[in-house]
């Protein structure tokens, strides 16, 4: 296909009133990094969308590139034509022979005229431009309710856009206005699922992960880096801290509560996460949970392993069946990576009958009877390795230092 420019629409940041330059500012900047991978391409904006001459680059390539932007809902292919009738008739003759469509296709056009200095309404185009392309494909067959071909018209000053495929994106708020948080990642199929829900409502994410070396493998590890690195390709760059858990995993095992171990886990988990987030400047946690799943996640368990942070604790898949999330794992390139069959530390030590209505009291209890407990998380907290991954597949590492809190828009 021989197309010119990309059109590209915002999506539902646009009711946002005075906050919408912020918004598409944010879309523009992460748009505008991704083209650095196709020099030729121009871009300009226009209210409400965006437009990206191709100038030559590979058009499929770019369309797989930007549906990952969050706050783009949608793409278009488009044919450019001069403001002349005749050379737009010609124009969308050329895209439906391009097109190829079938015996019987259905077929109509919907024109619109944006710049009123045109000569033509937009209900003349569309007897002047659907004439013509009938005339050359006997095929096609007018259904103006349910085409199955629809070509679209626009009509601007600078020119007349001619397209026919709408392919939807990402949509959502552009990535990171509005706040970040830290995000529990597993090894599992909900986690990275949560991550990437999260992030298209506009939070900036950073992943925690906690591991138990020697009990969990150097695989496991490796396979949480490659989920987080799907991740970044849709953030751009996207932060992963690794914890060290076998200390403080191991010392539950010796309290004799094993039907408590899974809550008094999380609810550790929890609290290392929010030392994190004190040192991010995050404001809140992000996890995977989805009500009634295991056993953690019943709404009394739930209650008992919130109360271990302060921070408000998002669920956005709280509500979702399991099918639900599996198909957006498939849709967003995670759910090969998270059924490897390589352990993650919440697997270990799984007790026979874990509760599913621990009583806050007791558990407080038992946390206070592990009097080196808070010493431990500290420790932990302090040997994280953190790994800036970017898109692309480039690793950084680093130890995590304190830094100052982040201002927000």
């Amino acid at each position: 296909m021989n197309y010119d420019m990309l059109l590209l629409r915002f999506g539902e940041f646009t009711l946002k009133g005075r906050n919408r330059g912020r918004f598409e500012r944010a879309a523009l900047s992460q748009v505008r990094a991704l083209l650095q991978s196709f020099p030729r391409a121009e871009m300009n904006h226009e209210f409400g969308r965006l437009y990206i001459a191709l100038n030559g680059e590979p058009y499929e390539q770019m369309i797989a590139t930007l549906q990952r932007v969050f706050g783009i809902i949608s793409i278009s292919p488009v044919k450019v034509a001069p403001l002349d009738i005749g050379e737009i008739a010609a124009t969308a003759t050329a895209l439906i022979q391009e097109l190829a469509p079938a015996e019987g296709t259905t077929f109509k056009v919907s024109a619109r005229r944006v710049w009123k200095d045109f000569p033509h309404s937009s209900q003349e185009m569309n007897h002047l431009i659907g004439s013509p392309v009938l005339q050359a494909f006997s095929a096609l067959k007018v259904d103006m309710r349910h085409p199955k071909l629809e070509l679209r018209v626009e009509v601007r000053q600078q020119g007349v856009y001619v397209f026919s495929e709408v392919i939807p994106a990402a949509g959502g708020f552009p990535y990171g206005t509005n706040g970040k948080a830290m995000l529990l990642l597993s090894g599992g199929i909900d986690s990275p699922v949560a991550a990437w829900s999260s992030m298209r409502r506009g939070l900036e994410v950073e992943c925690v992960h906690f591991y138990s070396y020697p009990y969990t493998s150097e695989l496991a590890k490796e396979k949480v880096i490659d989920l987080a690195k799907v991740l970044a390709g849709y953030a751009g760059r996207i932060k992963l801290h690794l914890v060290p858990f076998t200390e403080i995993q191991t010392s539950f095992t010796r309290t004799g509560q094993d039907n408590m171990i899974i809550t008094l886990m999380r609810r550790s988990m929890l609290r290392i996460a929010t030392k994190l987030a004190e040192r991010a400047g995050a404001q809140a946690i992000v996890t995977g949970d989805s009500l009634g799943q295991v056993a953690s996640q019943t709404l009394s368990s739930m209650n008992v392993i919130g109360r271990a942070t302060e921070l408000p604790l998002l669920r956005p898949l709280v509500m979702m069946d399991k099918s639900e999330i599996i198909d957006i794992a498939h849709k967003i390139g995670t759910y090969e990576l998270s059924i490897l069959p390589y352990e993650d530390c919440c697997t270990l030590f799984v007790p026979k009958s874990p509760t599913t209505n621990p009583n806050l009291g007791v558990v407080e209890r038992v946390e206070a009877s592990l009097r080196e407990l808070p010493a431990m998380i500290d420790q932990a907290v302090e040997a994280t390795e953190t790994l800036v991954l970017e898109a692309g597949g480039k690793v950084l590492g680093r130890k995590e230092k304190p830094v100052v809190r982040e201002e927000w828009f």
